[in-house]
Formats: C-alpha cells, structure tokens, sequence
C-alpha cells in the first residue's frame, strides 16, 4: 500500500509492523509511554495529540497489532531540515533491531529523504549514528528560561 508515492505499511516479521497510517495510532498508548522519558515528563495528552497533528509524517511500530514504538518527523522547511522527535520502542520490544527499522522507515522512506535532520538525545546516540546522524559542533540549543 502507498500513500502519495510513500509506503503506509512495512511487515517486519514476528508479529511485527511499521506503519504511517496516522489514524491507527493508539495515541493514549503513545502518550502513556512519552510521559514516563526524560524529554516528555508531563506533556499532557491535550499537547501530545497536538504534537502529532502538527508532525508532517508519523511512523507506528506495532506488534500483532498493538502499539509498541512510535516516531514523528516535524518539517521545519523554513530552517531547511526536519526535526526527529518522539521516538521510542517499549522495553520488553527492544534489542532486535526495531528502533534501528522504525528510524531507517521514517528517515529513509519518508516524504523526508533528501533533507537534513536534527534530534536531541542522551542515551541513543550510537543507533543514530548507525544512519548516519552525527554530532555538529555548530549546533547550539537555548533552553526555556
């Protein structure tokens, strides 16, 4: 199945799949996980749906059927590149190379291909690196005062 020329969903194997179909979401079991991480601690379901409107392209890991990772792409066209955001794969789901997958499907196959992205991380910086994001020394960042 495509939409617009781009894949809506990819079979993984073992009960596992990637999605684009943004009206599959189970955005309260989005939402329930982003409010435990360290980048989302409080966001209320009210901004996190806002979040996913406002996000050009959305990507789903699912198994058999059930909502386990999830990952938004926000195009800043305007700053010239697309920000990653959101991006997660339930514990008990990862170490099979499934956050490597939904990354790949979102970066890769995404309406995003031929742009420059940004992310912020703290403790997955060695999978984004395995696609080839890569700290810039030009990039500074102003936190809210």
């Amino acid at each position: 199945m495509a939409l617009g020329g781009r894949r809506v969903s990819r079979d993984l194997g073992n009960g596992y799949e990637l999605s684009a179909d943004r009206d599959r979401l189970d955005r309260a079991a989005v939402h329930a996980y982003l409010t435990t991480t360290y980048w989302a601690l409080g966001r209320t379901r009210e901004r996190q749906d806002e979040l996913i409107d406002a996000s050009e392209h959305v990507v789903g890991l699912y198994h058999e059927g059930r909502q386990v990772g999830f990952a938004r792409a926000v195009d800043c066209a305007a700053a010239h590149f697309v920000y990653l955001a959101d991006v997660y794969v339930l514990a008990e789901h990862r170490g099979a190379g499934l956050g490597l997958a939904l990354v790949r499907e979102i970066v890769e196959h995404g309406p995003f291909v031929d742009r420059r992205w940004i992310l912020h991380t703290r403790d997955a910086g060695s999978l984004y690196a395995r696609l080839g994001f890569r700290h810039h020394e030009r990039l500074m960042q102003r936190d809210p005062v």
